[in-house]
């Protein structure tokens, strides 16, 4: 099992990276790239809810009525509206992220949650606060392997001892972007050795869903039941 105790001060070389390749996409990344105007983000987000409300509902943590929930990496807080939506009260609600600009959106979004600004590496909650901790695309922004382990073992120690991790990220790396590696399988296991762990392949490969959603949103779903085109793992871990 993984040591839960708090973790050393992280490389601060790795976060300022991180800091200056999150101002480099907001600069430069179109403003709608995520945007719910486009049909493929409307499809790749419908499906990792669907997948995560199966799999948290497996582990008996759906709806989220008197449960807390934390989620690392937590942007602008779409995540966390979406937990409010499972049924979570607001202040029961929390969040970090490393960028100033994203937690004061989620501030405002949601002025009743806990939402701090900070790195998943020092997460200032004590032990065993939370029932569901999640991160959705936040590991394989971080390229240094200590501090993802760093992040691993403080998801951990947040969690209830009947808690659940909630996990979603892409595994294979982006020939396009240096400044993000994938997560096989066998890496997010060695990460939470000795945890119950739970994963299955989903989205379809962003690239082939760009082209496809426009014209037929049939089609992709399709194509998204070959295992070899999805290219993403959402799961549930537990101590």
């Amino acid at each position: 099992m993984l040591e839960t105790t708090k973790q050393p001060v992280p490389s601060t070389a790795e976060l300022e990276r991180i800091q200056i390749e999150y101002e480099r996409r907001k600069r430069e990344i179109p403003a709608d790239r995520y945007s719910w105007i486009r049909p493929v983000n409307r499809l790749s987000h419908s499906q990792v809810w669907r997948a995560a409300i199966t799999a948290l509902a497996g582990q008996g943590k759906f709806p989220f009525n008197d449960l807390s929930a934390l989620d690392i990496g937590c942007g602008m807080g779409s995540w966390l509206v979406e937990f409010v939506q499972w049924g979570a009260s607001p202040d029961r609600v929390a969040g970090i992220d490393l960028m100033p600009y994203r937690t004061a959106e989620a501030r405002r979004s949601l002025p009743q949650s806990d939402i701090r600004t900070g790195d998943a590496s020092q997460l200032p909650w004590e032990d065993a606060t939370f029932d569901v901790v999640s991160q959705f695309g936040v590991f394989t922004s971080v390229l240094d392997s200590e501090m993802r382990r760093r992040m691993a073992a403080e998801m951990l120690r947040v969690v209830k001892p009947d808690g659940v991790i909630l996990w979603y990220d892409f595994a294979y790396d982006n020939p396009q972007n240096a400044n993000v590696r994938g997560m096989k399988a066998r890496e997010v296991r060695d990460l939470f050795a000795g945890c119950q762990i739970s994963l299955e392949r989903i989205t379809l490969a962003p690239p082939i869903a760009r082209r496809v959603v426009p014209v037929s949103w049939i089609l992709a779903l399709m194509l998204e039941k070959l295992p070899f085109l999805r290219t993403h793992l959402l799961g549930t871990i537990r101590k």
